[in-house]
């Protein structure tokens, strides 16, 4: 099972430097499933893995110039203000029991993990129907929308908080819907921001727990060499090609383990 945790985890790159989301949908269930972390942890250890594996990627994009700087500001501090306020009070609050059914107990670890199985079922709807009528659209930048980029930034810090998902699906829907950037430019902004609020995310949880530093280093370095890959093939190949194919696994991941918990 290791194996195949190290083996899934380039994939946790691949996905975020090819279509600039999904690797934080990836990341979790790999480290609950594959390397049976406890779902807690894994929510902490995503978000390291996440933040470096996107900052390595964000770089080429950068060199490109397709990052939109302030948009990434904008949206980015009311998100970290959300992941600290939810990693810092909001999860230590959630009790380890919630409630049962008869024998059916809704733990602290069950809970997290039905909420992030709802979230990638969001997701792959996201990614499935995204692109369908993109070609539609204008592609013509508008100015910033600063109220709807912070409160898109608030709800995605709090989602990135409780369940350690990055939030580029959300993300990258928000930055084109909502100003109009260009894919690319939307998906190397998506990845400054996931990095910035993932590694921030991180360290307000560092002190509350022990992290097995070796372990997640070489989850995270197996990761950045599949987002290198994704990064280059990102120049050569449409996301948008893939990513409803991307959202259908991610659908059929949701459903499992959805399944896989209300069984236990």
């Amino acid at each position: 099972m290791v194996i195949a945790g190290y083996m899934a985890s380039v994939f946790i790159g691949f996905s975020l430097g090819l279509i600039g989301g999904g690797g934080s949908i990836l990341t979790v269930p790999v480290l609950v499933y594959l390397f049976e972390i406890d779902p807690v942890l894994a929510t902490t250890y995503s978000l390291f893995i996440v933040s470096v594996t996107s900052a390595v990627g964000s770089v080429s994009y950068l060199r490109k110039r397709w990052v939109n700087v302030k948009a990434a500001i904008v949206f980015g501090i009311p998100s970290i203000a959300a992941i600290f306020l939810t990693r810092t009070y909001f999860l230590p609050l959630i009790p380890q029991e919630i409630f049962s059914i008869t024998t059916f107990k809704v733990t602290k670890s069950i809970l997290l993990m039905l909420l992030f199985a709802i979230l990638m079922i969001v997701a792959s709807y996201s990614m499935i129907r995204a692109e369908r009528k993109e070609s539609d659209r204008s592609t013509q930048q508008e100015p910033l929308r600063y109220t709807q980029l912070i409160i898109q930034g608030v709800f995605i810090g709090g989602v990135t908080g409780l369940v350690g998902a990055g939030g580029g699906f959300l993300i990258i829907p928000a930055l084109v819907h909502l100003i109009k950037l260009p894919m690319k430019t939307a998906v190397g902004t998506s990845l400054v921001i996931i990095s910035a609020n993932s590694l921030l995310g991180f360290l307000f949880s560092l002190p509350h727990m022990s992290v097995q530093w070796t372990l997640l280093t070489g989850i995270t370095f197996i990761a950045i060499i599949g987002i290198l890959i994704g990064s280059y093939l990102s120049s050569k190949i449409e996301g948008k090609i893939l990513k409803p194919a991307f959202g259908w696994f991610v659908l059929v991941m949701g459903i499992y383990i959805l399944v896989k918990e209300i069984a236990l």
